[in-house]
């Protein structure tokens, strides 16, 4: 799917791209309960990408993170964001084909700054900060309700079919 954004400033539109849960499942290989977004509302190629997880109770971490207390593991958080990023390379073909396998290199600098528990809605907000061959680097923001959340420098390598 996509839509044309026309900037206020007066630029040139650019089209925007978005992708929903069928998209995603067929760029990612990750399935319940590990796919750790629900959609992409926002992408520019591999720019600037925002994803969306909508954390529910039902989610099996739940049941021992912490009970009487529920809060989402950190890493999940950070592998949502690089889940929405991975996503963004195979969608818009900047990767080359269907990833037929991603593996999260490295993470840097991450940060947690509050909790994010059941009802939320996490925004993962990814900039792609470089690309070397089947190399990715991203920075990501994880909000809830406009709040950061989470912060990392991620790193990926891409293996396409």
């Amino acid at each position: 799917m996509s839509e044309i954004a026309v900037p206020a400033d007066g630029a040139q539109p650019r089209e925007i791209q978005t992708l929903d849960i069928l998209k995603l499942m067929e760029c990612l290989p990750h399935r319940y309960p590990f796919l750790m977004v629900d959609k992409i509302t926002y992408m520019e190629g591999t720019a600037k990408i925002v994803g969306v997880k909508n954390v529910t109770f039902n989610e099996p971490h739940f049941l021992g993170h912490f009970p009487g207390q529920p809060v989402m593991p950190g890493v999940l958080i950070v592998e949502g964001m690089a889940q929405t990023a991975g996503a963004a390379c195979v969608a818009s073909g900047e990767a080359g084909g269907r990833a037929k396998v991603v593996y999260f290199m490295t993470v840097d600098k991450c940060k947690f700054r509050k909790p994010v528990v059941p009802g939320d809605r996490l925004e993962y907000h990814m900039t792609r900060l470089n690309r070397r061959r089947n190399m990715w680097w991203f920075k990501g923001e994880a909000k809830v309700e406009g709040q950061l959340v989470a912060e990392a420098e991620l790193g990926a390598m891409i293996v396409i079919d």
